[in-house]
């Protein structure tokens, strides 16, 4: 069954080892650093427990994120579920427990994959995934290694089995980049890239408790700890899903736990050879599609608000925009209607992965291309801010804030609150860790551009274009 926001919450005072600013939080859920986010991760726990929103995200007592499709009608209702939960974060959650939830979908829509290797793990996968489904966990994942360790056999940074014991393994070293791991339930730990053969201590996938001794997450600045207040900085203070650096210093994990162990081959199987990466870019996708919406949402504002919304050059900008848009949720409608079937049918259905793969492409261009856009029709107006929303309360500043910053069809306490989001989702701290999060979200461009070139459908292309040759050539006479 699905869980309140308020069993949800409770669930992080469990004695995590978080670490920020060089002390340990005590209480996720009460430290200025993340209790808002916290709070607003709850907020989705309430709309699947008991709202108007209920039906769309659960089917039988449980998220359909959780849920094998079986037909497209079955991915097109996960994807309205997923469109619930990114629209109450208005795209900027990227890793919401539906996230990884998705992915342990996809381990159990195609078990055997992990029992191909001397290890068998598709029974730690089914109850992985039968448990986070069950109990409604949010399960995080990190599975980046550190900076220049990935090729070194022999660095001790990167995260390896160091021990067998009797039930289990013992692990230490590092992973990185735990998007949202400080509030999650249970993390996800394995490696996405291609291992070198001789690497089978870092061949591993597991799945832990984030309270688990000898685990601890290292926290990034924490936007939402530096935010003002909601008004100054809407976005940061409620959906800072923070990233953290994983350090296991002999971290115990329980054979049911092990996914893939000493294998490299079966270690990259399980992200590729399953739905699991997939199920991450539908996901994915539609949170992308929506943030796009939001985004274009404060352009029209920005533009109304100037006074310029008539003028041919917003206009043009404003329909760009909006093209954008419709491009973002293309991609996602369009992996969902080229629907490939999983082991023969067996594992249900999962979106295409030719527009999957592709939509990684055009996300990361788009962003970046699309804040410019927006800053543009922003103007000098997104840097020209009173330091506090609080000064439109003064009896001195406030009414020189009213005469000065306000326009004939924004008065100033509208005009400030729509250019303080603007900047938040634009120009702040906050903004440019997105554009740099989107830009990486599905992984570095090397990497999903030259797997584009090794799945694209390049042989439907060429032989479209040798058709052409072959039907014609020296002798070939005018054309009548």
């Amino acid at each position: 069954m699905t869980r309140s926001g308020q069993d949800y919450l409770q669930s992080l005072r469990d004695g995590r080892g978080i670490w920020l600013d060089g002390e340990r939080v005590e209480d996720v859920t009460l430290h200025p650093a993340f209790r808002s986010t916290a709070a607003s991760l709850g907020h989705l726990y309430d709309l699947a427990y008991d709202s108007p929103h209920s039906p769309v995200l659960t089917r039988d007592g449980v998220h359909r994120a959780y849920q094998v499709p079986r037909s497209y009608e079955d991915l097109v209702a996960r994807r309205e579920a997923y469109k619930v939960w990114a629209e109450a974060g208005f795209g900027f959650l990227g890793r919401t427990p539906d996230c990884m939830a998705s992915a342990a979908a996809g381990f159990a829509a195609a078990p055997g994959v992990l029992a191909t290797g001397a290890y068998d793990g598709s029974t730690p996968a089914l109850a992985l995934h039968r448990r986070l489904a069950e109990h409604d966990l949010y399960a995080a994942f990190t599975l980046t290694n550190p900076p220049a360790a990935a090729q070194d056999a022999d660095d001790e940074r990167v995260l390896r089995v160091v021990a067998e014991k009797d039930g289990g393994i013992v692990v230490r070293g590092a992973k990185m980049i735990g998007t949202a791991a400080v509030f999650a339930d249970e993390l996800i730990v394995g490696t996405i890239e291609p291992l070198a053969p001789e690497h089978t201590e870092r061949a591993v996938t597991f799945s832990v408790p984030v309270a688990t001794p000898g685990l601890r997450l290292l926290s990034r600045a924490s936007y939402e700890g530096r935010a003002r207040s909601v008004f100054d900085n809407p976005l940061s203070s409620r959906f800072d899903e923070n990233d953290a650096l994983l350090v296991c210093d002999d971290v115990f994990v329980p054979w049911e736990n092990v996914l893939t162990y000493r294998d490299v081959d079966t270690t990259f199987r399980l992200w590729w050879h399953t739905p699991a990466f997939l199920n991450f870019v539908h996901q994915g996708a539609t949170r992308f599609w929506t943030k796009m919406e939001f985004l274009t949402g404060i352009a029209l504002l920005l533009a109304k608000s100037n006074g310029t919304h008539q003028l041919p050059a917003v206009t043009q900008a404003i329909g760009r925009l909006l093209g954008r848009v419709a491009q973002a949720k293309a991609f996602v409608l369009a992996a969902e209607a080229s629907y490939e079937e999983v082991d023969g049918g067996r594992g249900g259905v999962a979106p295409g992965k030719d527009i999957s793969y592709a939509q990684r492409i055009m996300a990361g261009e788009l962003y970046p291309q699309a804040l410019q856009e927006i800053k543009l029709l922003a103007g000098g107006g997104l840097i020209q801010l009173p330091a506090s929303g609080q000064d439109l309360l003064h009896p001195e500043l406030g009414p020189l804030l009213r005469r000065y910053l306000g326009t004939s069809g924004s008065p100033a306490d509208e005009r400030v609150k729509l250019l303080k989001l603007a900047w938040d989702a634009l120009g702040s701290e906050f903004a440019g860790r997105h554009e740099q999060y989107e830009r990486f979200y599905h992984g570095a461009p090397h990497v999903y551009l030259t797997q584009q070139a090794w799945e694209g459908d390049s042989a439907s292309c060429e032989e479209l274009a040798r058709a052409c040759l072959d039907g014609y050539d020296l002798t070939t006479g005018p054309s009548l």
